[in-house]
């Protein structure tokens, strides 16, 4: 029998409802994992107390009402360190917010609540959602559960590590270019970043305002889609959440017509990489789906346009961790001193590195030069997805060009960069994408999870679960 932790959330749902555990056994089956492994992993950075009163209005909820009871109730999640939740410390991995305490719920947490779930604990991120990889944490590593000598992606790799190293049933994330998709590929696992819009940013801690979304990382498509449904939603606290009555629900086709930018795939991606993705494509057209050649020419210079917009937004966003008003606080001899001590000490490389260059580009004189070239090239971006979704259904790319990498082998900051390069188009254009495993590579003897990335038009997160399956379905 599967052991508990290492269930899906329909497993888990089933077993709550058919009596064959308990709730408090889910819980503490969790709990004994993350004591066993969260030592060497690193994947929370806090462990929450057990909830009693929760743990035990989810019992009776789920013996009350059955199946009618929501499929999270009793469900314990791990929560990316970004996302408030009212009473908790949430300090975005950053020593400038190390003791800052929530007073409020995000409200995805909200949501969650309501639905029963629970909540193990916040896991580790590059600070402030800033990294590929999660080695920008202030507080330590976090370790890939397939090769603890490689990273598991970031930046929500401790959400991925502690869903891959079953610590959790699922986890929460956020994604600005990549974070929830990529480390989703590198750990095995399914990761969606939802429609811009789709699930409100209320309570996430910001980092880029017009590329943010919080979503899911789960062991399966069904997992994903559960999560997802359980957050969506219009939020009068976040301006940017779309109206249910403007949210269009999209028709599924039967078979696929699957947009492949081979001209994107010729350079850059590793060879056994290319080959699983050419693999499962393979899979997939044997099931009945198609394949489109379709061409995306700006999207060459997207990871560049990224760099220039989301900085810029990091800039203005972080702007306020001052230590004057809240944050880490550093005395000097003047005013002047108070914040260079306090940001200095309070930020860490990376951090600092994309606030000085968002400064750069927002600033008089080469605002136009970079900046508005940028946001153009975002617009350009858009037309193009839009024009190629008239003869695709979905867009695909290998999630990442290679599998995890060691720790360390990435130090140059445009190396890291280029991880992303398939994964930011999504932010740009506000548009869904999902990753979802489609194999594996060996690297050193072990082998290495890999993802298939697909992309679909606004508001077709329902095409995105339905090619997921297909995917799954073809293994």
């Amino acid at each position: 029998m599967t052991r508990l932790n290492e269930m899906t959330i329909v497993e888990a749902a089933r077993a709550l409802r058919a009596r064959e555990c308990t709730v408090r056994e889910l819980w503490d089956a969790c709990i004994k994992a993350i004591e066993e492994k969260n030592p060497e992993l690193h994947a929370y950075l806090e462990i929450f107390p057990a909830d009693d009163a929760a743990i035990a209005a989810a019992q009776k909820r789920i013996d009350n009402d059955g199946e009618k009871a929501p499929l999270l109730c009793g469900i314990p999640l791990a929560i990316k360190d970004n996302i408030l939740i009212e009473g908790n410390i949430v300090s975005a991995a950053s020593k400038m917010l190390e003791n800052y305490r929530a007073t409020y719920d995000a409200t995805v947490i909200s949501k969650l609540k309501e639905q029963g779930a629970l909540f193990l604990g916040r896991t580790n991120m590059d600070e402030f959602a800033m990294g590929s990889s999660t080695e920008h944490s202030a507080f330590g590593k976090t370790l890939n559960p397939h090769d603890i000598s490689r990273v598991p992606g970031g930046s929500s790799g401790g959400s991925a590590t502690a869903v891959a190293a079953h610590l959790a049933i699922a986890a929460l994330g956020s994604d600005t270019g990549g974070s929830i998709r990529q480390p989703a590929a590198l750990t095995g696992l399914v990761g969606l970043k939802p429609t811009y819009g789709a699930v409100s940013r209320s309570g996430l801690i910001a980092m880029g305002s017009s590329l943010d979304q919080i979503g899911p990382l789960a062991k399966s498509v069904s997992d994903a889609e559960i999560l997802y449904d359980a957050i969506r939603g219009k939020d009068t606290l976040d301006a940017t959440s779309i109206p249910e009555g403007l949210y269009e629900e999209r028709k599924v086709p039967q078979q696929f017509r699957i947009g492949v930018p081979w001209h994107l795939l010729r350079e850059g991606v590793d060879a056994d990489v290319l080959a699983a993705f050419e693999a499962m494509l393979k899979r997939l057209t044997n099931a009945g789906h198609s394949l489109v050649d379709i061409e995306l020419p700006t999207s060459s210079h997207a990871l560049a346009a990224y760099y220039v917009i989301m900085p810029a937004e990091v800039s203005t966003n972080l702007a306020r961790l001052d230590g004057i008003r809240y944050g880490h606080f550093s005395n000097g001899k003047t005013l002047l001193d108070d914040y260079i001590n306090s940001r200095t000490e309070g930020f860490g490389e990376e951090t600092r590195r994309r606030i000085l260059l968002g400064t750069f580009v927002l600033s008089s004189g080469y605002i136009d030069a970079y900046y508005r070239k940028a946001d153009a090239a975002r617009a350009v971006l858009r037309r193009e997805y839009r024009d190629a979704f008239e003869k695709a259904d979905i867009i695909a790319f290998p999630t990442t060009p290679s599998p995890a990498f060691k720790f360390g082998e990435k130090s140059d900051p445009l190396s890291m960069y280029l991880e992303d390069i398939f994964t930011v188009t999504a932010n740009l254009t506000g548009m869904p994408a999902i990753s979802v495993p489609m194999g594996t590579v060996v690297r050193d003897g072990k082998k290495l999870p890999v993802g298939i990335h697909f992309t679909a038009p606004h508001q077709a997160e329902s095409v995105l679960f339905a090619c997921g399956n297909a995917v799954e379905k073809a293994f």
